[in-house]
């Protein structure tokens, strides 16, 4: 009786001990895989774009060089991707044009992407500290304005090298149907910043009443007349942005929204505080914008009447998005020859 016994308590204890190595397996198995799961940034897949080269007339030196900056977000990449290829083919001295990218990391899928999109793209990829700017965001009236590579382009002269003298800078939702060397042309005078102007627009509404009811703030507007200007297109004198401290000035601003809530949107109003009615106007055509509709809604909007050199989605409607929900605006359409996204059927050879 004693042996049955025995012999029942070592397969009781056997059986205890596969089912503990079975439970100790299938935990392990599953933390492992909590753990080691790989997060992959999801990139859209595009077609390689065709080789644009230089003609005739077109110099050879740094000195004909025209820089162009943008934002470079996973997010945002099919809109970079459209802007890149319809400057490109405008442009009479494509080979002339390099693009400085500016990314809150370096993503290696993102860089390839840009590489086989762009085999010949003449670029540079900077990576943006978020934490410079991350404790003077205010919150807006939509996420997307909140993000810290929205606020890059305070910080664009830090960032690229010393020896870039002027940029232009270009949001993501823009294409151009028009030579960027036109817009880089562009006189400044002894400004540091040029843009199209929109002097027509209510400037007051920039702001919020606490802006305007204050006995100081509304005076940073002496002696200059303000106009709303959208900081999607402009060309920068970066020396002079450099020496004349804006980043510091933009910031500044930053701080008194922390404080006070003197406006509701992104880095825009810090911008026009700083600048508003003290910089080049450009001709309205190389700044379409508003296409995206508005920061609440993105309902669907109209061209403005008048020639056309740069289509900017501003505002929360984006092409791509509005495409591939078959709920496209009319606008979108314009945009649509340019998208090199490989599962798109608006495609560039159409």
């Amino acid at each position: 009786m004693a042996f049955w016994t025995s012999h029942l308590l070592g397969l009781l204890f056997f059986f205890l001990l596969i089912i503990n190595q079975i439970s100790f397996i299938t935990t392990t198995n599953v933390r492992v895989g909590v753990i080691l799961k790989p997060t992959f940034l999801h990139v859209p897949v595009f077609r390689e774009a065709p080789a644009f080269r230089n003609g005739r007339d077109c110099g050879s030196s740094a000195a004909d060089r025209i820089h162009v900056a943008m934002t470079l977000d996973a997010n945002y990449l099919r809109g970079t991707m459209a802007a890149v290829l319809s400057i490109l083919q405008h442009s009479t001295c494509p080979e002339d044009v390099m693009f400085h990218f500016l990314c809150v990391r370096h993503e290696p899928v993102v860089f390839s992407s840009i590489k086989s999109t762009f085999p010949y793209l003449n670029f540079k990829l900077y990576k943006f500290d978020v934490h410079r700017v991350r404790g003077l965001i205010s919150k807006s009236i939509r996420q997307a304005l909140d993000q810290p590579l929205n606020y890059a382009r305070i910080y664009l002269p830090d960032l690229i090298p010393i020896d870039v003298k002027r940029v232009i800078y270009l949001d993501s939702d823009i294409v151009i149907v028009d030579d960027i060397v036109k817009l880089w042309r562009v006189d400044l005078g002894d400004k540091v910043l040029a843009a199209p102007e929109y002097c027509q627009a209510n400037f007051t509404t920039y702001f919020t009443n606490t802006f305007w009811d204050d006995s100081e703030l509304p005076k940073t507007f002496d002696g200059r007349k303000p106009c709303y200007f959208n900081t999607g297109v402009m060309i920068m004198d970066v020396d002079k942005w450099r020496y004349g401290n804006y980043t510091q000035k933009v910031e500044d601003w930053m701080i008194v929204q922390k404080q006070k809530r003197i406006y509701h949107l992104g880095s825009l109003p810090p911008f026009l505080l700083t600048l508003a009615g003290d910089i080049t106007p450009v001709d309205h055509r190389w700044n379409q914008h508003g296409l995206g509709g508005d920061n609440i809604e993105g309902k669907c909007r109209s061209l403005h009447p008048g020639p056309i050199s740069l289509l900017h989605w501003s505002g929360k409607g984006k092409p791509w998005l509005r495409l591939d929900s078959r709920k496209p605006c009319t606008v979108d359409h314009l945009w649509a020859p340019y998208d090199l996204y490989r599962s798109s059927r608006h495609s560039f050879e159409e």
